[in-house]
């Protein structure tokens, strides 16, 4: 099984898609491909060098993230993962959606040629998909998501709650894993990496971003389209924390 490429998906609420359109391609620095889905509900953010590994995705739900997989064979990546002990949420025709132990949904897809990660853009960078489990399930994730990628490096976080799977280099999104402090259903958000969180977050309000919160390393942000995303303290070229 081998994965040549990841995306992380802004997922948010449909009738909002335009705010979180204009509001992620200002701060990727990306432009939009053309719709695609029966509503033109997908559509990827095309950056000016490299290649693409962000999209946003029209849900009807609440908003969130997840990632896509892409790899060379998908029936064998989803043998693999139904093996590591996640369900099938939708089959269809060349990609698949699955669901991991804890609830959280991803994606298998084709690789279609993707090898180039898109450069640093205004000191920051979407690097990472955060999945917020609670305590009872966090464990179980951590050992799902160490069998599933076997090539990533599992190890634990800066902080106890924090668990990390780094990829493989060249690869272009990372996973973290946070334990909450309470129970409640998974859920996903982005994580940015950032050589300057308060010039990042300034900039993210000038587009209509909105501060939530400010952690140890990391600042809670809200966009236009109502999600929630982190500004975090991580050296964007490499994604570790600084030394």
């Amino acid at each position: 099984m081998s994965i040549r490429w990841t995306y992380a998906f802004v997922d948010r609420r449909i009738e909002l898609l335009d705010r979180a359109q204009e509001f992620w391609t200002a701060v990727t620095d990306t432009r939009l491909s053309a719709p695609r889905g029966s509503r033109g509900e997908f559509v990827t953010l095309v950056p000016g060098g490299g290649d693409p590994c962000v999209k946003v995705q029209g849900v009807g739900g609440g908003s969130g993230a997840h990632l896509d997989f892409c790899v060379d064979d998908v029936p064998e990546f989803v043998t693999s993962a139904l093996s590591a002990g996640a369900g099938m949420a939708a089959e269809h025709e060349g990609w698949a959606v699955l669901r991991s132990p804890a609830g959280q949904l991803f994606c298998a897809v084709p690789w279609d040629g993707e090898s180039v990660r898109p450069p640093v853009v205004h000191g920051s960078r979407l690097d990472q998909v955060c999945l917020d489990l609670a305590p009872s399930r966090h464990d179980a994730e951590v050992t799902f998501w160490s069998a599933l990628l076997p090539g990533w490096t599992s190890r634990p976080g800066s902080l106890p709650e924090f668990h990390v799977l780094v990829p493989p280099p060249g690869l272009p999104v990372r996973i973290l894993l946070q334990r909450l402090g309470e129970e409640r259903a998974a859920s996903a958000h982005l994580d940015l990496a950032c050589a300057d969180i308060e010039a990042t977050r300034a900039r993210h309000e000038e587009l209509g971003a909105e501060t939530v919160a400010r952690g140890r390393h990391w600042t809670v942000m809200r966009d236009p389209a109502g999600g929630t995303y982190c500004l975090t303290g991580r050296d964007p070229e490499t994604g570790g924390l600084p030394a």
